[in-house]
């Protein structure tokens, strides 16, 4: 495995990040990416303080290295969650769905790292310029809330803009996408979808089986009118969604339609009332493992990969 900036930043072994995903990452799933040498994210979505906290507990029950909390900057108990994280003096703080410098600060002092998600040049500079020790770089690919352009494109042009380590997610899955993204100009990647097939992860069976399943055209994207659009798998819920997105239905039943369609796929696997996120790279997820080996498998990938390169090169 190359030497990465990020490894010796965070005190880990692998640059190989768990995405944050609502409902889905929680302390145990965070705990054992952790020990397995990546970094384990806790998703707070827009779960309340008392909850993050528990998860967080639980991650330090299970793990003595360095985990992360994603703030969902949006949610309502933004606030509370940001005091949690520096109470609780958690490694690392990933970021969505806004701005976090009115709390960086605190988390800095509080001795953590942050390292928000961007999906535009213009938002990486401003992230760097408020102080984050990183990025991630999320392509259009990737599951749940999507940006317009591709990890190939955002990737490199990111890289190009700012002078701190970049991480690519979005689409990534295995060794050769890591490997890319190293040649793009990332220093480590983080990937959830991949994440969906992992032994700790608790999302309900019937989930995980529409994950395993999966072809590469089994993701469609809706929620552009209302400005936030999302990535998922073609169920039911999606296909009626988009039919109503676009025929006609008013803005605010459009938003109650998809209120809580999160948790129906996680925490019941129904496929009427749940949205079931998951990347364009859900067709490569095709096996139950655990998290550690994961992480593994992916790094070792991307070396074997990385050590065959000059074969292109004259």
């Amino acid at each position: 495995m190359p030497n990465s900036v990020l490894c010796e930043m965070l005190g880990i072994r692998y640059p190989v990040f768990q995405g944050g995903m609502a409902w889905i990452s929680d302390g145990r799933l965070a705990a054992a990416v952790s020990e397995g040498g990546g970094l384990g994210i806790i998703a707070s979505g827009n779960a309340p303080a008392d909850y993050v906290r528990e998860q967080i507990r639980i991650a330090k029950s299970l793990t003595s290295r360095p985990f992360g909390v994603n703030v969902m900057l949006l949610s309502p108990y933004a606030d509370e969650v940001a005091e949690v994280i520096a109470q609780e003096r958690v490694a690392v703080v990933t970021t969505g769905a806004g701005n976090p410098s009115k709390y960086m600060e605190m988390w800095k002092a509080a001795g953590s790292r942050v390292i928000p998600v961007v999906a535009s040049v213009a938002l990486a500079k401003l992230m760097q310029r408020i102080g984050a020790s990183a990025v991630i770089a999320e392509g259009g690919e990737s599951g749940g809330h999507v940006g317009e352009l591709t990890t190939m494109v955002l990737v490199p042009l990111v890289a190009d803009a700012v002078s701190i380590p970049v991480i690519a997610a979005g689409g990534i899955a295995d060794g050769r996408g890591m490997a890319a993204a190293f040649m793009l100009g990332a220093c480590g990647v983080q990937m959830g979808t991949r994440f969906l097939s992992a032994e700790e992860c608790t999302i309900h069976p019937a989930y995980r089986e529409k994950v395993l399943k999966a072809g590469d055209l089994a993701t469609m994207v809706t929620g552009k009118r209302l400005g936030h659009p999302v990535r998922s798998l073609r169920t039911a819920f999606a296909r009626n969604y988009s039919k109503a997105e676009y025929g006609g239905m008013p803005d605010d039943e459009l938003e109650a339609l998809g209120t809580g369609a999160l948790r129906y796929a996680v925490k019941e696997g129904d496929s009427e009332k749940g949205c079931f996120l998951a990347g364009q790279i859900v067709a490569m997820v095709n096996k139950v493992q655990p998290a550690a080996d994961i992480v593994r498998e992916v790094a070792d990938g991307a070396d074997e990969v990385l050590k065959g390169a000059a074969g292109w090169a004259k």
